[in-house]
């Protein structure tokens, strides 16, 4: 861990949410299958999602359609069906993080006030916390389509930050990404990367970050 980063100094935390609280890749397959297969255009590997995951919904169905040969035309009818799709099955083939739970209620219990920020859309991500039963840990939940700007742009953690009532010095963001990384350092975050989410297929530890946890769970390690 970065010897600046204090525990004791934090008020709130910002929480990631695919590939940081929940093993979404099982959801985007479904439904990103369920809509190729309606355009007529062939299926995607679960590998080849994996790497377009964290950009927010609609960079995700632009990068699919560009991989299996679809016209960029075909957007507006791939998103459409995506949304349908997606809505049907959200939260049905994913799955909570080992030490997620145990994390969350430490930081709760600290007295940290929590927000899950995710590029997901607002519409799926309430939701699929409601589904997984994590709702209840969160004072506010603020997806991609909140603000004018998505992660990595430090705008989302800012108005997020401005919401708790809390500095954004004294405010952790927990994320899997270089996204959840660069936001963090450009809105003044400390930030923790767990070890186990989707990094668009790059190595996490190589990301620029106060520390990196294989569970939540190890939160309870930091002083």
């Amino acid at each position: 861990m970065n010897s600046a980063f204090q525990f004791s100094n934090l008020h709130a935390a910002i929480v990631d949410l695919d590939g940081t609280m929940v093993d979404t890749l099982g959801d985007f397959a479904v439904a990103l299958n369920r809509t190729l297969e309606e355009l007529e255009l062939p299926a995607i590997a679960r590998e080849a999602i994996e790497h377009r995951v964290g950009k927010g919904s609609e960079h995700l169905i632009r990068a699919v359609l560009a991989h299996v040969g679809g016209p960029s035309s075909l957007y507006p009818r791939a998103w459409e069906a995506y949304q349908r799709h997606y809505l049907a099955i959200n939260g049905n083939y994913s799955s909570v993080y080992p030490g997620v739970e145990e994390g969350l209620g430490l930081l709760k219990a600290r007295g940290l006030k929590l927000a899950c920020l995710t590029n997901k859309p607002t519409a799926f991500a309430l939701p699929l916390l409601k589904a997984k039963r994590l709702d209840g840990y969160f004072s506010v939940v603020f997806g991609g389509d909140a603000f004018e700007r998505k992660k990595p742009d430090p705008l989302p953690l800012a108005k997020t930050c401005e919401a708790l009532g809390a500095s954004a010095a004294r405010t952790l963001m927990i994320g899997d990404s270089s996204n959840d990384a660069a936001a963090a350092r450009a809105a003044g975050c400390p930030v923790l990367l767990v070890t186990y989410g989707y990094n668009h297929g790059e190595p996490v530890r190589a990301v620029d970050a106060d520390g990196f946890l294989d569970s939540l769970a190890g939160l309870a390690a930091l002083s």
